[in-house]
């Protein structure tokens, strides 16, 4: 049985007070907390075997070595990665994506076309942009309904065998909305495109199996996963890991040097130059691990319970208008909403002086606050330790911040 209260209990953070009263803490799209559990394991790190990786025979190298791999193996057990050496860690979603197109920079040609949808936060826009204009690459961009969801049979239309790449979420960040994975990658691969999912908002509610899907490139955030800051995850079918040039240049990377010429290490330390943030990674496979223990049949059932409580709620406040499926069924546990009249920033405002944090703004995704004509929404994520208790304090404090803004 799921035990919410136990659950909270892991989470030192929040026991805390914000502005005088208990913290009601729905950020956790932008990030989640850390259990006392990977805190621990940060703990240990710095206090037992703080010491650089790959290259010392003394003991705490060795210790800290180990701890790093094992954590690799976590995660490639959690994504179900054929080899270890297809995960490659690195400070997180931004730079797996960067990693990629910094790769197809020497792949594309002019008048080759790469894929985004409108729903991508801007991490997976912007690097795409810089490569076209690099490259003379096309951008094209799957569009939306009003529902919040991509169209796929303008999908398919885009599709040809000018096709390279196709790039896309798997969950949006600021509309909770889940996209058809499945199919967006099937369809790329009948063009011979290889394909790039952004998982950093999917990985804290489902558990992604990355050979099941036939992704070439699968990215994700430890921060949105229990973990810490700083760090992610890079998948790579073998294949393409083989094919893309090195990223970046220096020690790790490498298999000789001279100035002459360099040769470069093996996967994954082609991709892995410098020193790694090796507490990082070691506290990210914690997080795994902590997360396959409460266990994602139960987050995603606590997490579907929040969504339409929340929803309801939110639904029964005059002027609130809800973006994203409404299908609840097709999204994950977010709500983005604005109260008419009222701009969302304002709302933030006045409930974060009530203990109660969300996020307000265009989210990273300013396109679809284009689509919709709007500024940026007010936006409620959930994670597996909120209750419906949090949100009945938050329902009260939007109706408290309407009334005093109207």
């Amino acid at each position: 049985m799921f035990d919410v209260q136990k659950v909270r209990a892991d989470f030192p953070i929040l026991k805390q007070e914000v502005n005088g009263k208990p913290l009601v803490y729905f950020d956790n799209g932008a990030t989640s907390q850390t259990p006392q559990q990977v805190i621990d394991t940060i703990v240990d790190y710095y206090s037992r075997y703080n010491a650089n990786i790959h290259r010392g025979v003394h003991t705490l190298s060795q210790l800290a070595t180990d701890a790093y791999e094992i954590a690799r193996n976590k995660i490639q057990h959690h994504f179900n990665a054929k080899h270890s050496y297809e995960i490659i860690l690195t400070s997180g979603t931004t730079e797996s994506i960067n990693l990629v197109a910094n790769g197809f920079a020497s792949i594309l040609q002019k008048g080759d076309e790469i894929i985004v949808s409108a729903l991508e936060h801007h991490s997976n826009i912007v690097p795409w942009q810089m490569l076209c204009e690099h490259t003379g690459a096309v951008l094209k961009v799957i569009p939306m309904s009003v529902e919040g969801e991509l169209l796929m049979e303008a999908y398919d239309g885009l599709l040809s065998n000018k096709t390279k790449l196709v790039f896309c979420n798997h969950i949006s960040n600021a509309l909770g909305t889940i996209n058809p994975i499945e199919y967006i990658i099937q369809k790329a691969h009948e063009v011979g495109a290889a394909v790039l999912i952004d998982g950093a908002q999917a990985c804290p509610h489902l558990k992604p199996d990355v050979q099941a899907l036939d992704v070439d490139f699968y990215v994700a955030s430890a921060h949105k996963m229990c973990g810490p800051t700083g760090v992610g995850m890079f998948y790579g079918k073998e294949e393409w890991l083989r094919k893309l040039p090195p990223y970046k240049g220096g020690g790790e990377m490498i298999a000789t040097v001279s100035f002459e010429k360099t040769t470069y290490a093996d996967l994954p330390h082609k991709f892995e130059a410098g020193t790694p943030n090796i507490c990082g990674g070691i506290a990210f496979g914690a997080a795994v691990d902590y997360m396959n223990h409460i266990g994602f049949d139960a987050i995603a059932k606590q997490e579907q319970e929040l969504l339409e409580y929340g929803t309801q709620k939110l639904q029964e406040i005059e002027g609130v208008t809800i973006y994203g499926p409404s299908d609840l069924t097709k999204k994950a546990s977010v709500i983005s909403f604005n109260i008419e009249g009222i701009h969302p920033y304002d709302i933030g405002t006045i409930i974060d002086k009530l203990g109660i944090a969300v996020r307000t703004g265009h989210h990273c995704a300013q396109p679809i606050m284009d689509f919709f004509k709007i500024p940026g929404t007010i936006r409620a994520s959930f994670a597996f330790y909120n209750t419906k208790e949090e949100i009945d304090i938050f329902v009260e404090a939007v109706k408290k911040a309407k009334t005093m803004l109207s």
